[in-house]
């Protein structure tokens, strides 16, 4: 049965005009990185809102930035797994008709090759100012308990969308206008229930004669098992991404 719908989605994908991606914890798991699910939603018996809000990070700034050291520190020892790969190759193939919206902050897309990534939850490499505001790269270098801005000397946080925060605007629209305009959205390894990144899948759904898409994408969830997601898929494939999308990718040519 696996393999017929493996079949079944080479052949949607292999036959669309525009494809979007949404990924999730899970295809970074794959590599080594832990997720909160799997932790029970606890870092070192803290509450992740505890250090992953900005309540969090006025009250306790260090213990924040322990946490996200420790992030770093793991991230910095992993790789892109098979299923990165496997996204590469297929926007490839699309190049500027594919989209990957990813609620990953983890840079493993961009590291495998991916190019037209929308980080909606932000990303481990940057920090943003809070007095200056500016946003810099730092890639995975040691930062320190309290780092500081180098041009203003206000302490530094994470670039990443925290609980309470709205998502940056602008990538926010690009990842609306990206679903609404697809033929096919993949959705990999996410669980579907983080607000409003899930609501790109019904967005995919829906259909817009004035966008000329008459018809709604087809969905092909990719994850271990069935989710918030799998009401609205067309196509569930349900194992390992790094193994599924392989195939499918191959199943294309």
């Amino acid at each position: 049965m696996t393999d017929a719908l493996i079949r079944r989605a080479a052949l949607e994908l292999a036959t669309a005009r525009r494809v979007a991606v949404l990924t999730g914890a899970g295809v970074s798991a794959e590599s080594g990185v832990p997720t909160f699910r799997a932790a029970e939603g606890l870092w070192e018996n803290h509450p992740i809102e505890q250090v992953a809000s900005p309540q969090g990070f006025n009250r306790d700034p260090q213990l924040v930035w322990q946490f996200y050291n420790a992030r770093r520190a793991t991230v910095a020892k992993v790789t892109p797994n098979p299923a990165h790969h496997a996204l590469v190759q297929i926007e490839k193939r699309f190049g500027d008709n594919f989209a990957l919206i990813t609620q990953n902050v983890d840079g493993l897309h961009q590291q495998a090759g991916s190019v037209n990534v929308m980080e909606l939850h932000g990303s481990l490499y940057r920090t943003r100012c809070t007095g200056c505001r500016r946003i810099e790269d730092r890639g995975l270098e040691p930062l320190g308990e309290m780092p500081e801005c180098s041009r203003c000397g206000a302490l530094l946080r994470p670039d990443i969308v925290w609980f309470g925060e709205e998502l940056p605007q602008t990538i926010w629209q690009e990842a609306i206008v990206a679903a609404a305009q697809c033929d096919v959205m993949l959705v990999v390894g996410t669980s579907a229930v983080v607000h409003p990144a899930a609501s790109l899948i019904p967005m995919a759904r829906r259909c817009d004669i004035s966008d000329e898409k008459s018809t709604p994408a087809t969905v092909i969830e990719v994850n271990l098992d069935r989710t918030g997601a799998s009401d609205f898929a067309d196509i569930g494939l349900y194992g390992p991404a790094g193994e599924l999308l392989p195939k499918v990718v191959e199943a294309m040519d």
